[in-house]
Formats: C-alpha cells, sequence, structure tokens
C-alpha cells in the first residue's frame, strides 16, 4: 500500500480505533504504529488527520489531559461514515494483513536487499549486474510459478 493509500486510509484507520475508546494523538499514533508493518504514522500525519476529522465532525476532543494532551472520541456521523465505509475498512485490514504474511515469509529481507541493490547499483561491475540479473529473473520465475502454477 503506497504511503498516499495510507493517509487517505488513516482517516477510517482512526475513526475504527476512536470507535472501541477515547484516545489521544500520541496513543493513536502507537496503535497505528501496531497495526501497519512497514508504515509508522508521524506526528506530521496524525494530527492533520484528527482536525480534518474534527473539521468533518466525524471526532470530537472531549477533555485535554494534562494540560495539552486533547482526548478523541468518535462522534455518531463518524460511526455512520465508519458504517458507511465498512467494506473499504475491510479492504484496508486485509490488505495489512497481507503485507504482513509477506513480512513475515522473508518479504522484509527481500525488500532490504533491493533497496541495497538500487542504492549501490552505479557501483556494481558487469558481472556483479549479471549475477543480480540472473537471481532476480530466477525469483520472479520461481515466485510465478508458486503463484499461478505450471511452467
Amino acid at each position: 500500500m503506497k504511503h498516499e493509500h495510507i493517509r487517505g486510509s488513516l482517516k477510517l484507520l482512526i475513526l475504527y480505533l476512536l470507535d472501541k475508546e477515547e484516545l489521544h494523538g500520541y496513543a493513536l499514533m502507537q496503535k497505528l504504529k501496531g497495526i501497519f508493518v512497514y508504515y509508522k504514522p508521524s506526528s506530521g500525519v496524525i494530527y492533520p488527520t484528527l482536525q480534518s476529522l474534527r473539521r468533518s465532525g466525524y471526532i470530537e476532543v472531549v477533555k485535554a489531559e494534562d494540560g495539552d494532551k486533547k482526548l478523541y472520541r468518535i462522534t455518531d456521523k463518524g460511526r455512520e461514515y465508519l458504517k458507511e465505509n465498512e467494506e473499504k475498512l475491510k479492504k484496508i485490514f486485509s490488505h495489512i494483513e497481507a503485507v504482513r504474511g509477506f513480512h513475515e515469509l522473508g518479504g522484509k529481507e527481500l525488500k532490504e536487499s533491493i533497496k541495497l541493490v538500487i542504492k549501490n547499483f552505479q557501483n556494481l561491475n558487469d558481472k556483479q549486474k549479471e549475477e543480480l540479473k540472473k537471481i532476480l529473473k530466477e525469483t520472479s520465475r520461481k515466485i510465478n510459478l508458486i503463484i499461478f502454477g505450471g511452467d
């Protein structure tokens, strides 16, 4: 899931979490970190999203905790919006679970290896590039074979 899509999904995920309990911004960030595998929403994303949800009437501030911490809760309008987008929320969780499963199968290591290749690509010699080409093509072929079967 690309970060733009995650940001679009954040509204629904925040409403989902606030439907379970009242939370302040930091607690929401911690819970969202636990949901995502590769993405950790920052305060620069969370707080503007909370403001947007508040302006839309989907959440409200219950009270300020310990001075500045605002405690948020979902409104009836927010619950309606959440219910209207129930299928979209299911798809979001389904995608997150698929990414988590890929991660557990070794996807994290694969992702790190690809990043390493891209970072060092300019310094690779022809022999290294040829070897990587063989490995990548063979890996792609094997993945397609596992997914789609056949030869």
